[in-house]
């Protein structure tokens, strides 16, 4: 997603047959049209290849012109969250022998599709963004910052959330569960560089660097293959899924985040611009295709807790207890 200000004169050339560089995603200047059909065509020709898509994915952060070199760097968490969906195979499509996810593959196509606008509209391509969230894609075309890719990114993965819950009211118990989780991560990344004191207080001077997607540290929040089997869909129950991870990531689901899950929505709603996001929470609760009424499993067990405060001992008290 290069920068807009290399210049009109850059841009024609790049409009012409052959100028575009390798490994990058050559605009196709047809007569009429414009940014947003050229981004459908795009995300079309990959639905039923989840490789293609990680390799648009990967094409899309150098550009129509093949050299971005301030925007290339955040192209390291989007291929991360993207690798751990082919390793699920949520992306499959529906005729394979083993389906993907109908929820997963439309959350990841409305990201594609997005950043590809963002691509056609530096690239020269006419017509305004078609989307509020195709116009945060835009602006990080223009500003390259770590705020601005958690607004787009984060934006096109909310977007996505509220158009399709039908879809994730029809997964299984386990999938929606993590559904939730995967969303307050993205959105607790997204606060560590852009409110530091709202997602750690007093430490909040770490923050931006904790949440910088530029950095590998940005995985401890996304990164959910230490949770989740690499396959789909899931069978068995949360509390098999959940035993697997009572270390780090457990204290910061339930020891960092959702004490301040309400706040992080709210600030997250008026910073994406989704005030559908509201309905995503209460009382302290994940309720995005989750009932309310099971809101228990959001707080943390006292096994849970007894045991992250045994780890918190010294060693020799550990021995002795």
């Amino acid at each position: 997603m290069p920068d807009r200000r290399e210049g009109e004169q850059r841009r024609r050339r790049a409009r012409r047959p052959g100028r575009a560089s390798a490994g990058s995603l050559a605009i196709d200047a047809r007569p009429g049209i414009t940014a947003a059909v050229w981004a459908q065509e795009q995300t079309a020709s990959v639905r039923d290849d989840p490789a293609a898509r990680i390799a648009l994915v990967a094409r899309s952060y150098r550009g129509p012109f093949g050299r971005a070199p301030r925007h290339l760097p955040y192209r390291r968490a989007a291929m991360s969250f993207m690798r751990w969906q082919l390793r699920r195979g949520v992306l499959e499509p529906a005729h394979s022998d083993r389906p993907g996810s109908p929820w997963w593959r439309a959350v990841n196509e409305r990201l594609l599709r997005d950043g590809c606008e963002a691509v056609a509209l530096s690239g020269g391509l006419t017509g305004p963004p078609s989307s509020r969230t195709a116009g945060y894609w835009a602006s990080f075309a223009d500003q390259p910052t770590a705020r601005v890719w958690y607004r787009a990114h984060n934006a096109s993965v909310v977007a996505a959330y509220l158009d399709h819950r039908d879809l994730a009211e029809a997964e299984n118990t386990a999938e929606r569960f993590f559904m939730n989780v995967v969303l307050c991560r993205v959105l607790y990344a997204h606060a560590l560089v852009a409110a530091p004191r709202l997602s750690l207080g007093w430490l909040r001077p770490l923050a931006p660097l904790l949440g910088d997607p530029r950095l590998g540290m940005t995985g401890i929040f996304l990164q959910l293959s230490r949770v989740l089997p690499a396959e789909y869909p899931l069978t068995g129950e949360i509390s098999h899924y959940l035993s697997r991870e009572l270390g780090f990531g457990r204290l910061l689901d339930y020891g960092v985040i959702v004490p301040r899950v309400e706040q992080l929505y709210e600030w997250s709603a008026h910073e994406l611009g989704a005030p559908g996001l509201l309905d995503c929470t209460r009382d302290g609760a994940l309720t995005y295709a989750w009932p309310y009424e099971d809101r228990g499993v959001w707080r943390p067990r006292r096994s849970f807790v007894l045991q992250m405060a045994h780890r918190a001992l010294p060693p020799e008290r550990r021995a002795r207890e």
